[in-house]
Formats: C-alpha cells, structure tokens, sequence
C-alpha cells in the first residue's frame, strides 16, 4: 500500500537505550515548538522501560509522536539509519539527529530548519566548535578530545567542517536518498564523521548552525573507548576508500 504524503515536513530521530529519566520532558519539549516538528523515537529494548513511557505518551501525541523498538542494543549509527529509513518511507522533507539528554536544546531545532528550508544548506550542524568552545558542564579532558578530533578529521578528510563528530544534524530528504545507507556500519563517532563524509563526497552543501551544548544532567552517558578508536581508524578508513573510489 503506498504511503500518504505528511502533512508535516519535518521528523527527529531520537535513539534511546535506558533513557526514562529524560525521555518524557525531550518528548514534550520537541513536540511544544513552534514549528510542529513529529517525533521518532528508536529504543534499543531498554532495561528501564523506557519504550513503555513512549507508548503511554502516543495517545496524547496521536500522529506525531512515533516509536521503533529493535530486539536489543545495537549501536547508535544503525538505530540512524533505521530511523532514515522509517522517514524516508514516510516521506520527510526534514530529518534531524538529536540526544535524548537535552545536550542538544530543542529550541535550536528551528535553526537547523531554518538553515535547510530557507537557507542553502542541505545538512545543518549544530556546531559546538564554528564560533569558539561553546559545551557546558564537560570535564576539560572531554572538551579537548571532542575538539581535537574534528581538527584530525578536517586534516584527514578535507572537509571544512569544525565539529564532524556533532550528533545534533538536519539532513534534507534527497542526501540521505543519495547516500547507500546499507553500506554505513559505523556505530558512535565515526558514524556521524561517515554521514557528513559521504554527504560531502555527494557534493551537498553542509552549513554549520552555532549552538551551546550542554552535558547531560541525568541518566549514563554511553561513551566508551572502543568508540573512540573507532573514529581515529574509522577516519582514515573512509579517506582511503574515497581515494580508490569504494565510498
């Protein structure tokens, strides 16, 4: 059966893995903009129940408010691209990226829009690094590593990007419709780096959108080292396959 077209343009996919303590007041406050964003909620099975708390807030979000639970932990870059996917179906103009900790203000959402509707880009990146170090309540440890990483990513890649590891992103519809998405195994860092590499490659105008980022305040964060060294070797994966033209 073929998909009626939205009435709304725009969609936010928000992966979460034991996320109860924030996964209501994200929900609320995406969903009490101005600009009548819906909602894609990507729960990996999570222990706390979090996917229960979003079925429990559909009938009052009905038509707006959306939930694809998976088997088990899979690693944020495939709970993306399935949310990519489930968009793209449903036939978004609009599709964001956003943290379900409100490290990433709802209320800049409308910037990225904005970049991509009215401006020229056709990826929006909210930018922690385009207008300085703008993150709050992160160790100076974090701060460094996060920074100096899209600096090794502009050396590597070419990309004149200042935060390629930003997880707070618009992608209009037609980039991720020219982007082999079943090809993209990247799980954390590096995913967000391949994202804005092969939208890159493609040719496709990406604009960075200066917002403050602001550390969680509650739940775990799901940092760890193998995703760290992921992207340091992820990186230099993805230049030698431009260079022999497999991207």
């Amino acid at each position: 059966m073929k998909l009626l077209k939205n009435m709304n343009d725009c969609i936010v996919i928000i992966p979460t893995y034991n996320e109860i303590e924030n996964v209501e007041s994200i929900i609320r406050t995406v969903l009490s903009q101005h600009k009548p964003f819906h909602v894609l909620i990507i729960d990996d099975n999570s222990p706390d129940h979090t996917a229960d708390k979003v079925i429990a807030l559909q009938s009052e979000f009905q038509g707006r408010l959306f939930l694809e639970k998976r088997a088990k932990k899979s690693g944020l870059g495939t709970a993306y691209v399935h949310g990519f996917k489930w968009a793209m179906q449903h036939q978004y103009d609009f599709i964001f990226e956003m943290d379900a900790d409100f490290s990433h203000n709802p209320h800049d959402l409308e910037k990225l829009y904005q970049a991509c509707h009215l401006g020229d880009a056709d990826l929006a990146v909210g930018s922690r690094y385009v207008t300085g170090v703008n993150v709050v309540n992160w160790p100076l440890s974090r701060v460094l590593l996060s920074y100096f990483a899209s600096v090794y990513v502009r050396l590597i890649t070419g990309m004149k990007i200042h935060d390629a590891t930003a997880g707070f992103v618009c992608y209009k519809r037609q980039v991720l419709e020219c982007i082999n998405l079943d090809q993209i195994k990247f799980v954390g860092y590096a995913f967000q780096i391949e994202m804005k590499y092969r939208t890159f490659c493609k040719n496709f105008k990406i604009t960075e959108v200066p917002i403050i980022f602001t550390d969680r305040t509650k739940g775990q964060s799901k940092m760890s080292n193998s995703i760290i060294v992921e992207a340091v070797f992820g990186v230099i994966a993805l230049r030698l396959k431009r260079l022999v033209n497999t991207l």
